[in-house]
């Protein structure tokens, strides 16, 4: 499938006589929109220098080569989404808010005199969007924008910034002559109050300008709108739910009208929204998914757990609000867990994302009517943070082929789980996940599965708690069936990640007869019989083939 659809796609390409070729809608033949691709790859840009990459020297700064290649080695998906910068400041050739104006007009005359490497890029005339369509156009991918629409990452330095007396350069003019104004809250160190509050017509007309301007001025096929980077738009105390949804409606449709008015080698260009998996937080965003499919014509969603790949029901949940045609993606990520920050540094040990759980939650999202999956922060498998975070891997490319097919990720071996994730608003207060288990007070978990007649084999079911359970007394029934405890096992479905497996002593593994598992929710009764209580921070259910 991905492969017709990208064959089709260059052939009218040729036919509108270029593949990066703009006419303009309303002409005599109205165009169509592209095929829905079956898997999207999303491309945060700064993994080029956080990352310790094959292809780059640390001394080196960014070049048009170096994001070059992060296209060429994703090369799998259908469609590379890329995120140019954090969304405050152009990292395109910009005559709304150019490098030259932000890092030699406002910044140097505040001490600000050595821009960081995508500064260095921009000032050189760097564009990565024009970049990110001639090389997708060697690829034979499509291009995509994802577009962060209140990202919060360097507003967490906003106290240091203000205690040096020099902003920090990530940060447009724009936020620093404003954000007294229009942050959500008092907390300047935490990420969703330093971010701005979108009941401010003038936060939201500053926001759509830049994209409508990259509309405008540049070739590509699609443009997410980004809710994820970061969740909070709006102070939820000064605003209602319906005032939330009448903005985000209608700052969607401007972008949509904007998007409409060239199109991608004769294609209409596909508009699309990344937000939470967790449909109960869409009404603090303001996200409304069957007015924004059908009163703002957004084309495809793009279900996401954040920093996380989660195994749920979401995408039947949002097949349900949206219409047949609209494209439903659910999104997979490096990780599955994350444990307590290393000291001093803030950084998280975090739980490798294998090559089974990728084909297992692309096939339950599948079974629910997905389009196809799409992928983030795929690059952090590489080293980018402390050596004892490791060993680190190169990423599992091969993967984005592979969970293209329905048919193949059928038939390998499947890893159902459940995971705490961490504490994120966007995973919900309500998580099966973390559980403390007192003795003698049993616990029910529901697990999502959907076997094939590939499975043939028994599984095995392990339980990891953050401490030593292994003098516990520990009783589990999967649907009402006793299970026999058996001996550790670190990896059930081998695979190459031996970061942060955890410790023997940590889990608890049951025999898992192949028939007890079927198809859709499965109960899990957890039972401590010894022992005071164990705390339990995830779970999984191997079954070979």
């Amino acid at each position: 499938m991905p492969d017709l659809n990208r064959r089709r796609f260059l052939q009218a390409s040729a036919t509108a006589g270029s593949a990066l070729a703009f006419n303009p809608v309303g002409s005599a033949t109205q165009p169509s929109s592209i095929k829905p691709p079956r898997v999207l790859f999303s491309n945060d840009t700064t993994n080029i220098t956080s990352c310790v990459n094959p292809w780059r020297d640390k001394q080196d700064g960014v070049t048009d080569e170096h994001l070059r290649q992060t296209i060429r080695e994703a090369a799998g998906a259908d469609v590379h989404l890329l995120q140019p910068g954090l969304g405050w400041i152009p990292w395109w050739k910009s005559k709304r808010y150019s490098a030259h104006e932000h890092y030699e007009e406002f910044l140097k005359p505040l001490g600000v005199t050595k821009p960081h490497a995508y500064g260095r890029y921009l000032l050189a005339g760097g564009d990565l969007v024009e970049t990110l369509t001639d090389e997708c156009a060697k690829q034979e991918i499509l291009p995509f924008v994802s577009y962060r629409l209140n990202d919060g990452h360097h507003t967490r330095k906003l106290a240091d910034a203000l205690e040096k007396g020099r902003p920090d350069q990530t940060m447009s003019r724009f936020y620093w002559e404003n954000y007294e104004r229009f942050r959500i809250g008092d907390d300047i160190e935490a990420w969703d109050e330093s971010v701005f509050d979108w009941r401010h017509a003038e936060v939201r007309d500053h926001l759509a300008g830049l994209i409508i301007e990259l509309c405008d001025t540049h070739d590509f096929a699609g443009l997410e709108l980004d809710f994820l980077r970061h969740w909070s738009r709006f102070s939820v105390e000064n605003t209602s739910e319906e005032e939330r949804r009448e903005i985000t409606i209608a700052f969607v449709k401007r972008i949509r009208r904007a998007l409409d008015r060239k199109t991608f080698a004769g294609k209409r260009r596909w508009l699309g929204i990344r937000v939470p998996a967790r449909l109960d937080i869409h009404p603090d965003q303001g996200v409304d998914l069957a007015a924004l499919t059908q009163e703002a014509s957004v084309d495809f969603i793009n279900l996401s757990y954040s920093y996380f790949t989660m195994q749920d029901v979401a995408v039947a949940r949002a097949r349900a609000l949206v219409p047949e045609e609209t494209a439903v993606y659910v999104e997979m990520t490096h990780t599955t867990l994350t444990g307590k920050a290393l000291s001093g540094s803030g950084t998280q040990p975090y739980l490798r994302t294998t090559d089974a759980q990728f084909h297992t939650t692309a096939h339950l999202a599948y079974e629910q009517g997905a389009t196809g999956v799409s992928f983030f922060n795929f690059a952090y498998y590489r080293e980018h943070s402390l050596p004892e975070l490791g060993p680190f891997h190169e990423p599992p490319f091969h993967v984005l082929k592979e969970v293209a097919d329905p048919d193949f990720v059928a038939r390998q071996p499947h890893c159902y789980f459940l995971s705490e994730g961490r504490n994120d608003p966007v995973l919900g207060d309500d998580k099966q996940l973390p559980a403390l288990i007192n003795r003698n007070q049993p616990q029910r978990f529901a697990l999502l599965a959907s076997p094939t007649p590939h499975h043939q084999e028994d599984g095995l079911l392990r339980f990891r708690s953050p401490e030593d359970i292994s003098d516990r007394g520990i009783e589990v029934k999967l649907n009402g069936q006793t299970l026999k405890q058996v001996p550790y096992v670190a990896k059930p479905i081998d695979h190459p990640y031996d970061a942060w497996l955890g410790e023997p002593e940590e889990f608890a593994c049951f025999q898992v007869p192949r028939e007890l598992v079927r198809k859709g929710e499965n109960t899990i009764d957890f039972l401590v019989t010894e022992g005071i209580r164990v705390k339990l921070q995830y779970l999984d259910l191997a079954l070979p083939v």
